[in-house]
């Protein structure tokens, strides 16, 4: 794709484009659209976003040429300004000069820094990335943070990777068919878990890091070589790190956490691996240290993505495209009783013509969180099918659509148009007015990033 941009979502109790006192219930719901900055032609992917203390809004992505085999790939930012309501420019956020910088990530921890972690791409393979971070204690004036601390976070498993890949493989291999190729496939992965440089780099990040009791840092990481995941994991804030034992599977990975109120830890992660499509679980009793057998949920997933957060009543949400092939319906789901059913589902996005691909848009990989007035904030990707349509959709400023809470609010999505040559995606907020009777008990509000792509013939 030679085409992207940014985009903010944010539903919730307002008026045409910006936030507004909260309206009666009756009301009929609303959202509306802004963009984050002017289309372009470069290539901006994986938007993140967390909410400042003061209540302004910063999102981040990558930005470049393209993305792991491009060197000009940096972590650009934006800020939306709670006092003017009004995007930023955007702004640089990293850059190692010479290498790409990828996949960001961000959170606020408990002493109110501001913390980025992303991998940098060392020989333009996804399995040469190095994991770093920086943390900031100044970054609720206008521009970009100013950054006190620059480290690399080093993943070093120890030799329980091994052993635990070799005893999970064992079990999965009664669950999957033994073809020569999975066979191989096998192997390999066994003989890369012996090796120490191998389970040492290629480790990034995707969804939110999971600040556990206030005083552990669980970050959550994947690797494209395994093609499954890890946490990272620290009791003093970077001081040390360690990690957990490897959540072994097929194919799942980019995982994202949530906590049941017994405390057991749940990782939802992205299907890369065969079929049936679903998007994987495991779980951890132990602070996350070690992690159950992977294996399928019930909810689909077409190989993109997904994010879920526990909200402040207890009710889980759930941000993810829920269809096994193709990217062209994002959905958010709620659940009441911590994700043994997901009864509540609204579409952000789902293309009206779904039966004809080449119309069809792609709307994909979600960051939320919830913001201290209730709200959460989601990102994605969507591509649709001409340059028109793509035009009319970024520069609609409101639609009506039904809503998914009471007080749903998402924020930054992605566009990323793949054959247009000169402008390019854009970011846009979008505002959502109450919601379904059903759902008006919620009380809290959610924002959600997304990435778009369009695709023009």
């Amino acid at each position: 794709m030679n085409a992207r941009s940014l985009l903010a979502v944010t539903l919730g109790l307002f008026t045409t484009l910006g936030l507004a006192p909260r309206t009666a219930i009756g009301d009929a719901p609303t959202m509306t659209s802004e963009l984050i900055f002017p289309l372009e032609h470069w290539h901006n992917h994986a938007s993140m976003i967390v909410e400042a203390p003061n209540g302004d809004l910063l999102v981040c992505w990558y930005h470049g040429s393209g993305e792991r085999t491009e060197d000009d790939v940096v972590i650009r930012g934006a800020r939306l300004s709670k006092r003017t309501d009004k995007w930023s420019e955007p702004f640089l956020m990293a850059d190692t000069p010479g290498y790409p910088d990828t996949n960001p990530t961000m959170f606020i921890d408990p002493r109110q820094r501001l913390w980025l972690l992303w991998p940098t791409i060392l020989a333009n393979e996804w399995e040469t990335a190095l994991m770093k971070y920086k943390v900031s204690s100044d970054y609720q004036r206008e521009g970009p943070p100013r950054w006190e601390t620059s480290e690399v976070l080093h993943v070093t498993p120890g030799d329980e990777f091994k052993t635990t890949v070799d005893r999970e493989l064992d079990k999965l291999s009664g669950t999957v068919v033994m073809d020569e190729r999975r066979r191989q496939s096998i192997a390999e992965l066994r003989k890369n878990a012996a090796n120490k440089l191998a389970r040492r780099l290629g480790w990034m990040t995707r969804a939110h890091p999971y600040v556990l009791d206030g005083t552990r840092l669980i970050v959550p990481l994947y690797s494209d070589l395994f093609s499954f995941s890890i946490m990272a994991i620290t009791d003093d804030w970077g001081a040390n790190w360690k990690a957990s034992t490897p959540l072994v599977g097929f194919g799942n990975i980019q995982p994202s956490l949530v906590r049941k109120s017994d405390g057991t830890l749940v990782a939802y992660m992205r299907d890369n691996g065969p079929a049936p499509k679903r998007l994987h679980v495991s779980q951890s009793r132990d602070r996350g240290e070690t992690w159950s057998t992977d294996r399928d949920s019930s909810l689909p997933n077409p190989g993109t993505g997904a994010e879920v957060i526990a909200l402040a009543n207890g009710h889980w949400v759930l941000a993810y495209n829920d269809i096994e092939s193709g990217r062209y319906s994002l959905a958010v789901s709620l659940s009441e009783d911590e994700g043994a059913t997901w009864p509540w589902t609204r579409h952000l996005e789902r293309d009206v013509d779904p039966s004809s691909p080449e119309r069809r848009g792609e709307y994909h990989y979600p960051s939320i969180i919830q913001a201290r007035d209730g709200s959460s904030r989601r990102r994605s990707r969507r591509r649709t099918r001409r340059a028109e349509r793509f035009a009319k959709r970024s520069s609609t400023r409101i639609s009506t659509r039904r809503g998914f809470a009471r007080d749903l609010r998402v924020i930054p999505f992605r566009f990323a148009p793949s054959k247009l040559t000169a402008t390019s995606g854009c970011s846009r907020r979008h505002a959502f007015q109450n919601a379904d009777p059903y759902f008006r008990r919620e009380r809290e509000s959610v924002v959600i990033l997304d990435s778009l792509a369009d695709v023009t013939s």
